[in-house]
This record gives C-alpha cells, structure tokens and sequence, in this order.
C-alpha cells in the first residue's frame, strides 16, 4: 500500500492513515523492555552480593559469585530474603544447592 504513495513521507502516510504517532514500534518497546530486565537483574546481583558480604562479614569466592549471577531473578528475589537467616557460609551454599 505504501507504494501506492511513493510521493508522500512515511509520517505523512502515518498521519493519513490515523495511525498512533506517539506509539513506539514493538520492537523498539521489546528491546527496552529487555534492557530493563537486564538492569534489573544486574541490580539485583550487585545489591545480594554486597548483602551477603556484610551479612557473613567475609569476602564471598569467585565460584559462589558465578553462581549467583546466573540466578534469575525470581531466584536472586528469594536468595535477598533467605540471607536474612544465614549465619554462616554453609548456610549460603547449602541454600545454592538447593535452589539452583
């Protein structure tokens, strides 16, 4: 159908046809979306690390690091609250191995 106004801009097409100007293509709010998701999982590794680190008053291995970051973050959520009960580095890889 575009072709049939070769004369005209895609905006004034866009304006023609009533279609939403300020409605961002899909893929451009998926792509955001996607960003956000990722911030938020940075975060949230970032904010459990530094958490765990205070709660056990120990530098945590690079092994238990890896591990945490590739938690999703359903599991990075439970991990902040489970921490709460730690007292122990035990505690936390026991709490890995059962919720990896």
């Amino acid at each position: 159908m575009v072709y049939k106004f070769a004369n005209l801009s895609q905006l004034e097409i866009r304006v023609m046809l009533g279609l939403d100007l300020t409605k961002e293509p899909r893929a451009i709010r998926e792509a955001k979306e996607e960003g956000r998701e990722e911030g938020r999982e940075e975060e949230a590794i970032a904010l459990v690390t530094r958490l765990l680190k205070r709660r056990l008053g120990q530098e945590l291995s690079e092994e238990i690091e890896s591990l945490i970051s590739g938690l999703p973050l359903p599991v990075l959520e439970a991990l902040s609250e489970a921490l709460l009960d730690f007292t122990s580095l035990d505690d936390l890889q026991n709490w890995l191995a059962e919720n990896r």
